[in-house]
């Protein structure tokens, strides 16, 4: 495979417990189905619930023929904003893959990290219903998902304390 914007061969190397493709000059990173997703959760266990579904918004596609292709199918990749965010990140429509561009796996940790903290307080019941339909629904695995409710509820606890530190001082001294 070469590297959609160097066309350098690109390399093997593990990243965050995943073996993705890199390339040694431009420093970009190219994730198979799912990959971007495992490394996301290997990264930071407390984003692991935190799933964004690149494929659902086809209207916010937008192609650049000819500019970058595919490693894998060599098909021009569709550039689309990671969610709500400033970054772009090119996916291939054939094989689900994605490509980052050198700094862009840091900026969407970022994000989801910013995201992370507002989605827990501002919607917490949401997400926790959400994460526990998704048990039984998918997309991920029963353990995945589970794994997912669990961090969703250790997060409120997290930061129901740093936000309300008098509150949590009570309930920690009441009788047991």
């Amino acid at each position: 495979m070469t590297c959609p914007i160097c066309k350098t061969e690109l390399k093997k190397v593990v990243f965050y417990g995943v073996e993705v493709d890199y390339c040694p000059n431009c420093l970009g990173l190219w994730f198979e189905r799912d990959e971007l997703r495992q490394a996301k959760d290997e990264k930071d266990e407390n984003l692991n619930w935190l799933d964004i579904d690149l494929w659902k918004e086809e209207a916010k596609f937008k192609i650049s023929p000819g500019k970058k292709l595919c490693p894998h199918c060599q098909v021009p990749l569709y550039e689309v904003n990671y969610s709500d965010s400033k970054v772009k990140v090119d996916l291939c429509n054939l094989c689900e893959g994605i490509w980052l561009d050198r700094g862009e796996f840091k900026k969407i940790i970022n994000y989801l990290k910013e995201k992370e903290k507002k989605e827990v307080l501002d919607s917490y019941f949401k997400n926790l219903v959400k994460e526990g339909i998704e048990i039984f629904t998918g997309p991920e695995t029963f353990r995945e998902e589970i794994g997912d409710f669990l961090t969703v509820l250790k997060l409120l606890n997290y930061k129901f304390l740093t936000q309300y530190p008098i509150l949590s001082k009570i309930i920690t001294t009441l009788p047991k």
